[in-house]
């Protein structure tokens, strides 16, 4: 087995530069690394993946492990349930937007548009923090900014 090594630079002042000392892990961190990136992306947050893993990797909580992973399945499940009726309000609204009669203005437009959200049911957009929270971050702002600007809408 080889260990991985890593190195630390030490800024010990400014004088001096700094220092490059060695740590050594052993091949087991790889492995540890590895699982808690791939529970990141599956949705766990540090402290559940903290109360799974056994210290050493050999003395797994079987119960725990599954319980914690059928909830984790459970949340996905209704976060793209959530998701898929959040799209289809959003699929509803750019099709409302588009029909636009034509002699009708650009603002007219949005208080009839407006207007429709604010009458329809307001359970299609039923998102919770825990949902935000399992989104990636790097998706949700390329989502929101992907070729586009924020603009202020006059009152």
């Amino acid at each position: 087995m080889t260990c991985i090594s890593c190195v630390v630079q030490i800024k010990t002042s400014p004088q001096n530069p700094g220092q490059f000392r060695y740590r050594t892990y052993p091949p087991q961190a790889v492995l540890l690394l590895g699982l808690i990136t791939t529970a990141q992306r599956a949705g766990f947050t540090l402290d559940e993946i903290r109360t799974l893993l056994p210290y050493d990797l050999q003395h797994w909580d079987h119960d725990a492990l599954m319980d914690a992973l059928t909830r984790k399945i459970a949340d996905i499940e209704a976060l793209q349930a959530r998701l898929t009726q959040s799209k289809a309000h959003l699929l509803r609204l750019v099709e409302d937007i588009q029909a636009r009669p034509e002699d009708m203005d650009c603002a007219a437009n949005a208080h009839r548009v407006l207007t429709n959200v604010l009458a329809g049911p307001s359970d299609n957009l039923d998102i919770t923090p825990d949902d935000v929270r399992l989104l990636d971050r790097t998706d949700r702002r390329q989502s929101v900014s992907r070729g586009r600007s924020k603009k202020a809408v006059p009152p």
